[in-house]
């Protein structure tokens, strides 16, 4: 599992976990992971703090799941939203979550990351 943005990471193994993935996403969702509306509008619109947001989605979403079934189902996938690396966002609170309870690192991906098959397949 690693965590990326739409704009940087254009492998095979992203998944969407926000609530509104962009128009021309075609690629599969996990809306479990997704910040409720209320919590994401109110953020958007400045009405709460970094660490409200981060309470707020700890208690309406992360709270309501079971760390090692979404680490299994996802282990092999790319977390995916809007903001860059260096941005507050919700895929660095499943990260920080999936650490604390399963002591399993997530970190950002990067290019370096794909592993680039340049060679023929033997018959």
């Amino acid at each position: 599992m690693k965590t990326s943005n739409f704009k940087s990471y254009k492998g095979n193994n992203g998944i969407a976990i926000c609530l509104y993935p962009p128009l021309n996403w075609s690629g599969p969702t996990f809306s479990k992971l997704a910040p409720d509306k209320d919590t994401f509008f109110k953020k958007k619109t400045n009405q709460i703090t970094e660490e409200e947001y981060e309470q707020q989605y700890n208690t309406r979403v992360l709270s309501k799941l079971e760390p090692s079934d979404i680490y299994n189902e996802l282990k092999d996938k790319v977390l995916l939203c809007y903001e860059d690396s260096n941005e507050f966002c919700h895929r660095f609170l499943v990260a920080k979550w999936i650490k604390q309870e399963l002591n399993i690192e997530i970190s950002e991906w990067k290019p370096s990351d794909e592993i680039k098959d340049s060679t023929n397949p033997l018959f």
